[in-house]
């Protein structure tokens, strides 16, 4: 239920699921996992998107009643998409929810339609988050902010995210795909070992 587009060191994931608002299955946490891992030795950049007006809803509830919110294969996911040594985009097609979020999180970068908006009800549900959901959120927003999300349960729109740094762009759904080109054009010109290089000093790691 994800498609994998390889064109010009470019690998898009796409999720293909709207007919479920791409709720997020075991099967297709695994499947993002082993396609981020094989980019990293093919591919520049990666953008991770969805089909039709949500990027996700977060977890499929009937995979989450039978355990899917203790699966290790959320952290596989955004690990696999976070070590990615190049340019990651999240360019996300419409709302972002729930656990969904922390493959968003482990992008490089993120840039959303108007409509968008972001919220991960683990307080209401009574799920925690994924290990490393709390701490890159943390690293966006700050630790305020992060609280808002997940104690307070704050549904964020699109501009507000922006301004808390959630988000780094806002893009009309028609150029969202020109969009993420557009951040992607320098890194996919450039040597791979020169893109991973930046990329390991904008985390602070050495060169």
């Amino acid at each position: 239920m994800i498609r994998v587009e390889q064109a010009g060191g470019c690998c898009t994931i796409r999720l293909c699921r709207p007919e479920k608002a791409n709720a997020l299955t075991g099967a297709m946490l695994r499947d993002i996992a082993h396609a981020a891992t094989g980019a990293a030795e093919t591919a520049r950049v990666l953008i991770l998107t969805g089909e039709g007006k949500v990027f996700s809803a977060g977890a499929d509830l009937e995979e989450m009643q039978a355990g899917l919110g203790l699966s290790p294969a959320w952290e596989a996911a955004s690990g696999a998409i976070a070590r990615f040594p190049g340019l990651s985009i999240a360019a996300l097609n419409g709302t972002l929810a729930g656990g969904a979020t922390g493959v968003a999180l482990a992008c490089d970068l993120r840039i959303a339609v108007p409509s968008a908006q972001f919220f991960y009800p683990v307080m209401r549900l009574g799920y925690r988050p994924q290990p490393s959901d709390p701490i890159r959120l943390a690293a966006l927003v700050g630790p305020a902010r992060a609280k808002m999300i997940l104690l307070a349960g704050q549904r964020i729109a699109a501009e507000e995210a922006l301004a808390w740094g959630l988000i780094d762009r806002i893009a009309p759904p028609e150029s969202l795909t020109d969009v993420a080109m557009s951040l992607a054009d320098h890194a996919l010109a450039a040597d791979p070992g020169h893109v991973a290089a930046l990329k390991r000093m904008s985390n602070g790691e050495p060169a």
